[in-house]
C-alpha cells in the first residue's frame, strides 16, 4: 500500500523550488521551504505570495485557497527544521558538488529512515547523489518543469539502487496528490525531456553563432513554420542559459557526443552574466527581470 505524503520539504526557494512548494501547499500538504539565509527566505516568501496572487487573479484558485496554501507553508533558513519530513525535494543550483554535499547532510538530518530524498536535477546522475547517503534505495529523481504550477509534467528518475517502493511512492505523490502526469526515465544524463530538447537548443545557438540566421529569425522560423509555442532561443532564455550550459556539459560528459558540447557563444554569454530572462538579457532583451534560476 502506498503511503500518502503529509509532510514534505523543499530545499531551495528559487523559481523551481518555490513552484514546487506552491503546488504542494495548494494540494493540502504541510510544506517547509528551506533557503540559505534570511534574505533568501524573504525572497522565497514574496515569490510564492505573488504567484498565489496571480493564480487568484486568473481564477485558478480562490483567495481563501491561496491563504490556506500560505498557511500550510513554513519558511526557514535551517536544514534541521526538515527532520520530521516524509519527503524532501532538493531544488538548489545545478552543481554536482553542492547537491552531493546537501544530500549527505539531509541523510543525517531527516530522521525517518523510510523518508525519501528526491532531486529536481535536470541532468546530474541520481546514483551519484544517492551514494552520498546511507539510503540510496530511498533517493530518486523528481524533475518538475517551469513554471511548476502550470506545466503538468514530472519525470520520475530511478537509479540502479532506487527501490520499487520509492518509485511507487513518488509516482503516487506526483499523480494522486499533485495531479501531475508522470513519465519514467532511467538514470542517464538529460533523462527524457532534456536529452531531446537541449541538443535542439544547442543547434539553434550554433546557427546564430555562425551568422546563418538572427535570433529573431530562428525563433520565428520554429514558431511560425513548425507551430512551436516558443522558439528555441526564447526557450533557452526562459530556462536560463547557465542551466542550458550545465545540462549540455552533463550530456557531453556522459556521452562524449560533440553536438552535446556547449557552443563557445553560450559559454561566453554565461561568463558575461547574460543568462536570459532572469537577468534581462540573453539572446533577446527583456524588460522584466526575474531573480532566480528557472527550470532545473
Amino acid at each position: 500500500m502506498t503511503i500518502d505524503v503529509n509532510r514534505m520539504g523543499v530545499v531551495g526557494g528559487g523559481q523551481m523550488g518555490a513552484g514546487i512548494a506552491e503546488v504542494c501547499a495548494r494540494a493540502g500538504i504541510d510544506t517547509i521551504v528551506c533557503e540559505a539565509d534570511a534574505t533568501a527566505v524573504q525572497r522565497t516568501r514574496d515569490r510564492i505570495t505573488a504567484s498565489l496572487g496571480k493564480a487568484v487573479d486568473r481564477g485558478k484558485c480562490t483567495a481563501a485557497q491561496a491563504q490556506g496554501a500560505l498557511g500550510r507553508t513554513t519558511f526557514t533558513g535551517e536544514l534541521d527544521d526538515l527532520a520530521d519530513r516524509q519527503l524532501v525535494i532538493e531544488a538548489i543550483v545545478e552543481n554536482t558538488d553542492d547537491k552531493t554535499e546537501l544530500f549527505a547532510a539531509l541523510d543525517k538530518i531527516v530522521e525517518d529512515p523510510a523518508a525519501v530524498l528526491a532531486t529536481n536535477t535536470s541532468s546530474i546522475p541520481v546514483m551519484r547523489l544517492g551514494m552520498a547517503t546511507g539510503r540510496a534505495d530511498r533517493v530518486v529523481g523528481l524533475h518538475f518543469f517551469n513554471p511548476v504550477p502550470a506545466l503538468p509534467l514530472v519525470e520520475v528518475v530511478t537509479s540502479l539502487h532506487t527501490s520499487a517502493g520509492t518509485a511507487a511512492l513518488v509516482e503516487h505523490f506526483a499523480t494522486g496528490t499533485l495531479g501531475k502526469t508522470v513519465v519514467r526515465s532511467r538514470d542517464r544524463a538529460g533523462f527524457v525531456v532534456n536529452a531531446l530538447l537541449v541538443p535542439y537548443l544547442l543547434s539553434a545557438i550554433r546557427m546564430t553563432e555562425s551568422g546563418f540566421a538572427t535570433p529573431a529569425d530562428v525563433d520565428h522560423g520554429m514558431e511560425l513554420g513548425c507551430a512551436h509555442p516558443m522558439g528555441p532561443l526564447r526557450l533557452a532564455d526562459l530556462i536560463g542559459l547557465d542551466t542550458v550550459a550545465a545540462i549540455a556539459e552533463s550530456l557531453y560528459e556522459e556521452f562524449k557526443e560533440p553536438l552535446y558540447a556547449p557552443p563557445p557563444l553560450l559559454q561566453r554569454m554565461v561568463e558575461a552574466g547574460l543568462l536570459g530572462r532572469k537577468t534581462g538579457r540573453g539572446f533577446h532583451v527583456y524588460e522584466q527581470v526575474a531573480t532566480e534560476n528557472h527550470r532545473g
